[in-house]
């Protein structure tokens, strides 16, 4: 378990999360499965490569700011204790106690420069939207136009253009694209007049969205209560600030000092990490997207009716398309969202 997930797991004790039914893995129709395991190295590389540096980049930002309430404390304690008095029987260590605050606020930068300098953040996001573009492959392979050599080798950008983020990723999905067009060429020549593919294909597709749209309830869900329950947590930690400067007018007492001065940046360390790690708003995008997603599972439905009725497997590739561009939509909207962000020194 990463230390951002260790945290948070800590955060959300005592909290109930509903469970929510678990999904069917998705299975494809048999003449896109050759195609799926062609591509499956390359996506599990960069999503394995997108855990780790997501992994290192949120433990990263989440270690600097409670490190830097941390070192907070380091630099009252003492006072607290005693030790900064020359009469007190441990005054000997105190020198021990201000190279502990030294090697806290040491690592703060280690991880700052170590972050920056390895690129966590830019490798997340390079290696999520590789992974995300190569895992949706199969599922848009049979809206191409496979009949004659195209100009244009990423997939994507022949059938839609979904901005700037598929663009960054672009030469290494063009890549996968061209390796496996062949094989894609060849699985799905007659794909549209087998009505056994067409089935198999909207089934797979369905699921697929059920899929996001439960793992996108989760997202939300988890955002929400861990928001609220730092909310209540830094409520709490001002509030006994408040009061321990409320007691120091009638009361004079060096632990009263260290509350007043070690709750609020506690406090604050908190609120500036989830804030980077933007809970409301990768909560409430969640949120509004399990809609979304029932609308495209829906439309999707209809067109496979539609089909089966008339025959007409147009509506069927529109419906499609519409739930492929939903989710690249999503997924831009988090990468415009988390770009800006950096590791920062709490």
């Amino acid at each position: 378990m990463a230390l951002h997930q260790a945290i948070q797991r800590v955060l959300l004790i005592g909290v109930h999360l509903e469970p929510l039914a678990r999904t069917p893995t998705p299975s494809p129709p048999a003449a896109l499965t050759p195609l799926i395991e062609a591509i499956a190295p390359c996506h599990r590389a960069f999503d394995e490569r997108a855990i780790d540096y997501g992994d290192r980049y949120r433990s990263g930002f989440w270690a600097i700011y409670l490190l830097s309430a941390s070192a907070v404390l380091f630099a009252v304690l003492p006072l607290a204790l005693g030790w900064d008095s020359p009469g007190h029987r441990l005054h000997s260590y105190a020198a021990l106690w201000a190279s502990a605050e030294v090697l806290v606020i040491g690592t703060v930068f280690a991880i700052y420069w170590w972050g920056h300098s390895r690129r966590w953040h830019g490798w997340w996001l390079k290696a999520r939207t590789t992974a995300e573009l190569t895992w949706y492959l199969p599922m848009l392979a049979p809206l191409l136009d496979l009949t004659t050599p195209a100009a244009e080798a990423n997939w994507y950008l022949r059938v839609f253009d979904p901005g700037q983020p598929v663009r960054a990723a672009d030469d290494e999905v063009a890549a996968q694209c061209a390796r496996s067009e062949p094989l894609a060429r060849k699985l799905l020549v007659n794909a549209w007049s087998d009505p056994e593919f067409i089935t198999g294909y909207a089934r797979w597709t369905i699921e697929i969205l059920e899929q996001q749209r439960h793992y996108h309830r989760c997202v939300a869900t988890r955002q929400h209560a861990l928001l609220h329950r730092v909310h209540q947590v830094t409520t709490g930690l001002f509030g006994l600030t408040g009061l321990g400067a409320l007691l120091h007018l009638d009361v004079h007492s060096i632990w009263l000092s260290v509350i007043t001065t070690f709750f609020p940046a506690l406090g604050a360390s908190l609120h500036g990490a989830i804030a980077q790690s933007e809970a409301h708003r990768l909560g409430t995008t969640s949120e509004g997207l399990v809609g979304r997603l029932e609308g495209a599972i829906d439309r999707v439905r209809a067109a496979v009716r539609a089909s089966a009725s008339g025959g007409e497997v147009a509506p069927l590739k529109v419906s499609i398309r519409h739930a492929i561009a939903l989710i690249l939509e999503e997924h831009k909207d988090w990468y415009l969202l988390v770009q800006p962000h950096r590791l920062r020194l709490a």
